[in-house]
């Protein structure tokens, strides 16, 4: 948009009446353009005041928690917001939230090829073989016509299933179960959790927080916000274990102390997830998912990331490749791996209460306390 908008100030003959910055375009008589990544600055959007119109372009991927907190954002009087968007799946949180519950007092139009009178021949052809050769692939590409899973999704079998089954729905949480979370760590990138709770034969995801560019700290009071008391006056969570991938255990430079012992030192409960291969955590994910039951509010973020975790696809071959798509949706889509993987392992009664327990803590106590008897342990 900002290429674009340059470019056809130029055209128009306005290109001395704008000066065009790199994050901004800004008129003679006071009138400006930002461009922000909503993605990655939502935080930064909320310092915006005084802005007339909100235009968020490629619109489709948009998270709830990020339209939680834009929307409030553009409260001049008179302001509009503008959302344009390639819809794909009917359960994207920016199609629900503006197409199948559009809010108060907005226009929704389909705009589409038959509208444009320019539409060259090319693409009309283009159109037309697609339509012969999948016709499916026709009714989304050129109509519009939201798909059930996208190609190449890697959990679209059990989406559908769960779908089907209704688990996509209110799932409280239980005050007499713990609450277990599932982390996959990133800094620069992003940090997902799950929070889940066992309750006789179901898996129940309550809740998800995911955000980028924060040190476990910010993590830290996102788990102690939780365990208070709700406004609502219901109770908060009761934690029992939290898992985190192996890379938990890595040494920082700059804290003397590994997230892991960090998450110990500030009084929880610490479990290291198995190592396995992602196809084999992919497997245990599948294996699990007909037990799960999500939150559909509180774990819609994460649900979006799943619905939209794809293969890769073979630069030489062009078809899906067995290795997934690294982009937005990999981190909540490795954490929920990691709670499959995790939920898996078998647990010992007599779980320690002052230091970790991942397998190969238990190793080596079972070790020491083989030398101590005489005897040897081996796996």
């Amino acid at each position: 948009m900002h290429a674009l908008l340059k470019d056809q100030a130029e055209k128009l003959g306005l290109g001395s009446f704008y000066e065009v910055q790199q994050t901004r375009i800004i008129g003679a008589n006071g009138t400006e353009f930002s461009f922000e990544g909503l993605r990655h600055n939502v935080t930064k959007i909320k310092s915006y005041e005084g802005v007339d119109i909100c235009w968020v372009e490629e619109a489709r991927t948009v998270s709830k928690s990020s339209w939680d907190t834009l929307v409030p954002t553009i409260r001049k009087p008179g302001s509009e917001i503008w959302i344009s968007f390639n819809p794909e799946l009917a359960e994207d949180e920016t199609y629900k939230r503006f197409i199948t519950h559009p809010p108060t007092n907005s226009e929704v139009a389909t705009i589409n090829w038959y509208d444009n009178p320019w539409f060259p021949a090319e693409l009309q052809q283009e159109a037309k073989d697609l339509k012969a050769r999948d016709p499916v692939g026709y009714e989304t590409v050129w109509e519009g016509i939201c798909k059930q899973v996208l190609d190449g999704a890697i959990y679209s079998n059990e989406i559908l299933a769960a779908t089907k089954a209704g688990r996509f729905t209110k799932v409280p949480h239980d005050p007499s179960k713990p609450v277990h979370t599932f982390w996959d760590l990133g800094r620069a990138d992003r940090t997902s959790i799950w929070f889940a709770q066992i309750v006789g034969f179901e898996f129940r995801l309550i809740d998800f927080y995911e955000s980028r560019g924060h040190a476990l700290s910010h993590y830290l009071e996102v788990l102690a916000e939780r365990a208070k008391e709700q406004e609502d006056g219901s109770p908060g969570y009761t934690y029992g274990e939290h898992w985190l991938p192996h890379d938990a255990q890595n040494e920082l430079l700059a804290s003397e102390r590994t997230i892991e012992q960090q998450m110990w030192a500030a009084g929880h409960t610490v479990r290291i997830t198995p190592r396995l291969s992602v196809a084999a955590g992919i497997d245990a994910a599948r294996q699990v998912f007909e037990r799960c039951w999500f939150d559909e509010t509180r774990c819609a973020d994460g649900l979006q990331a799943l619905r939209n975790y794809q293969y890769d696809v073979d630069p030489d071959t062009q078809q899906f490749s067995k290795a997934p798509l690294h982009n937005w949706a990999s981190h909540a889509a490795d954490a929920f791996r990691y709670f499959a993987v995790g939920i898996a392992e078998p647990r010992e009664e007599d779980l320690p209460d002052d230091g970790p327990n991942d397998r190969y803590a238990r190793r080596r106590r079972r070790e020491r306390d083989d030398d101590a008897s005489g005897s040897a342990w081996a796996q």
